[in-house]
C-alpha cells in the first residue's frame, strides 16, 4: 500500500472539505462522499430539517443502521471495519477543519 497521500476535495450539502487520502483510496472516498451527500439531502428534503449538523447526525444514524443490518445479514470483516473507521476519521477531520475556518 502506498504511503503517498493527496488532498481530495469532497462536497457535502454544498460545503467543500479538503480530506487527506492515500492515492489508491481516492475513488472510494469520492464515492463515500457522494453517498453521504445523497443521504443527507434525502433526510433534509423529506423531513424539512434545518441545520446541517442535525441532518448529519440523522444520516450517520441511518448509515450505521444499514451497516449493522449488513453485518447481521452477511457477517462482517475486520477489513470493512478498518475502512469504515478510516473514512469516519477523514470526515471528522474535515468537519473539524471546517469548523475551525468558520470561527
Amino acid at each position: 500500500m502506498s504511503e503517498k497521500t493527496t488532498a481530495v476535495t469532497i462536497r457535502v450539502l454544498d460545503k467543500e472539505y479538503q480530506v487527506a487520502c492515500p492515492a489508491e483510496e481516492r475513488v472510494a472516498l469520492l464515492e463515500s462522499a457522494r453517498y453521504l451527500d445523497e443521504k443527507m439531502r434525502e433526510i433534509r428534503d423529506s423531513r424539512k430539517m434545518i441545520g446541517s449538523e442535525r441532518v448529519a447526525v440523522m444520516a450517520a444514524l441511518n448509515i450505521a443502521h444499514d451497516l449493522l443490518q449488513c453485518r447481521a445479514d452477511d457477517g462482517h470483516s475486520a477489513a470493512m471495519d478498518n475502512k469504515l473507521r478510516q473514512l469516519q476519521n477523514k470526515v471528522e477531520a474535515a468537519i473539524s477543519r471546517g469548523r475551525q475556518l468558520e470561527l
